[in-house]
């Protein structure tokens, strides 16, 4: 099939599949004598499993190693999961910081009044000046 119906079947567009072969995280496909690429099943399959990869966050180098694994049937499980335990305490990590700036951001909100006068809690606080124990 052609990359457009690869990118389709996948849910990878044609340009990130184009991106993934230029970096060498999928092998180019193979060539018509048209010129046109050719991929098949296990290609879209390869897509698939990055664009899974993709949407639970992980990085390149990560979907590389993970790739790595997959593609050797004589991997061992524990160091799939000790690339996924790592990455899923990177993402717990980022929640926790995220929930920190969200209730830092909602105190600096609360403290603002909203209204005409020039005072900026908000601002204030982001300049430094802490704001009911606020500190940015």
């Amino acid at each position: 099939m052609q990359i457009g119906a690869a990118a389709e079947a996948s849910g990878v567009s044609a340009k990130m599949i184009r991106h993934y072969e230029s970096i060498g995280l999928i092998a180019n496909g193979a060539r018509r004598d048209n010129g046109y690429r050719d991929y098949d099943q296990r290609d879209v399959h390869e897509l698939r499993f990055i664009r899974s990869a993709r949407d639970l966050g992980f990085s390149l180098e990560e979907i590389r190693a993970l790739l790595d694994l997959w593609r050797n049937k004589a991997r061992s499980s524990r160091d799939v999961h000790s690339l996924a335990a790592r990455h899923l305490h990177q993402i717990e990590t980022k929640i926790t910081e995220l929930q920190a700036m969200a209730q830092t951001l909602r105190q600096l909100l609360q403290a603002c009044h909203s209204d005409e006068r020039p005072e900026c809690p908000i601002l204030d606080g982001l300049g430094g000046t802490a704001i009911r124990g606020v500190h940015c």
